[in-house]
């Protein structure tokens, strides 16, 4: 791991990854929503960290200033053989208009309401499987042996890939998100079992083609044609990431914030009507990603002179915590009424999967208060958090009440 300087000042020099900012970047976006309230860094080659919601939502939604091409933020800005603008390694939220119009579009009749919908019997049965092995035990970790096993088993199901194979996914996704810092050298060849892997799964779909978003993925047609293989396979890398690592963050941190807060556990016990506006305001207080753009060419925004392929970091879960966008922004309302929060994105690039995530989330919150009406933190200072753009609690040691 290369060795890294401590920032001494976010507003001229942030780095997400620094372990404050890992541990609390609360405090951190209110002190520069105040100072800048746009941030510069020259790390990773130059960027910058919006902090309001408007501004947040202004680069969000223009797309001639702003790619997509890469929303990663690291050291490799442009590496060598990745897919070109428009369509990008991870099409549509890698894609850059017109392409991305077309690459959503393939997306959403197998995210509709409907379909969706149609996963919750599924989901429940998940769920359930994993609290069973938990019946008894006093203390135990709702991070590790609970949230992180939920959105690997639905993603898994609906790609139709074996069950036994959520582990390789789990380790994907830190390899995309928290281990950003090793150098490309390293990086890179830590990916080629997951291509080795897509490709087998490619091509026995096309041997025996079953009804799951893999299958969908090879036959849909654009234009009179199907997909290209490139395509296939990026669609398969957002879906893993994008379903996994969110909606598994999500999901620790309202298990966190419940086992830290029992007035707001009791009365998601004692008044179930209200689970819906508990699950939008766990999303708005606890929004786990923050997403990258680079610049096209030279732009002032705002008094910031941005400079071609410039990193751009939107950090919605400070757009949530704007005072400026919220009533009492910095306060959870568990039964906020009034919450058009921005944890699923903003612009055309608006999570496609939203649907799913919120079904995740509220059937695993449900399953899990239904078994443990009481529970607590065991040890608040072993909670660790997760490092890189989208934040969440991997580890929660609870101790279960009687």
């Amino acid at each position: 791991m290369t060795f890294k300087a401590p920032v001494q000042d976010f507003a001229t020099d942030w780095d997400h990854t620094d372990p404050r900012w890992v541990a609390n970047p609360y405090p951190i976006w209110d002190d520069l929503r105040e100072r800048c309230p746009v941030a510069h860094t020259e790390r990773y080659g130059g960027g910058w960290f919006p902090t309001t919601h408007e501004m947040v939502s202004e680069i969000a939604n223009d797309v001639e200033h702003f790619s997509s091409r890469l929303v990663v933020v690291n050291h490799n800005k442009f590496p060598e053989g990745a897919p070109p603008a428009p369509m990008g390694g991870a099409p549509p939220i890698t894609s850059d208009p017109p392409f991305h119009q077309i690459a959503r579009r393939v997306m959403l009749p197998a995210l509709s309401p409907g379909v969706v919908n149609a996963l919750e019997p599924q989901i429940r049965d998940l769920c359930a499987k994993h609290l069973d092995a938990l019946k008894g035990q006093e203390y135990f970790d709702a991070g590790s042996q609970y949230a992180q096993f939920i959105s690997p088993g639905v993603i898994t199901r609906m790609l139709g890939f074996p069950e036994e194979d959520e582990d390789l996914f789990r380790e994907f996704v830190h390899l995309v998100l928290d281990l950003i810092d090793l150098p490309t050298e390293q990086r890179v060849p830590l990916f080629e079992p997951l291509v080795q892997y897509f490709t087998k799964q490619i091509e026995d779909h096309l041997e025996n083609p079953r009804d799951d978003f893999t299958s969908y993925l090879l036959n849909v047609q654009v234009g009179g044609k199907r997909l290209a293989p490139e395509h296939v396979r990026g669609t398969m890398v957002l879906t893993l990431v994008a379903g996994i690592d969110t909606t598994w963050s999500a999901i620790g941190s309202s298990l966190w914030h419940l086992a830290s807060h029992p007035r707001d556990l009791e009365r998601l016990v004692n008044e179930p009507e209200i689970m819906g506006l508990a699950v939008e305001e766990f999303l708005r207080f606890y929004a786990p990603v923050t997403m990258a753009r680079t610049l096209k060419d030279d732009f002032e925004f705002h008094g910031c002179a941005m400079k071609k392929d410039d990193w751009v970091l939107l950090g919605f879960p400070a757009a949530n915590r704007d005072p400026a966008a919220f009533e009492d922004a910095g306060q959870f309302i568990i039964d906020r009424a009034h919450n058009r929060h921005a944890a699923f994105g903003l612009g055309i690039h608006r999570c496609a999967g939203s649907n799913l995530a919120r079904l995740e989330l509220r059937v695993a919150i449900e399953e899990f208060i239904k078994r443990f009406a009481r529970f607590e933190l065991a040890d608040p200072q072993a909670v660790t958090w997760a490092q890189g753009q989208v934040r969440g609690p991997r580890n929660i040691p609870i101790r279960v009440g009687s």
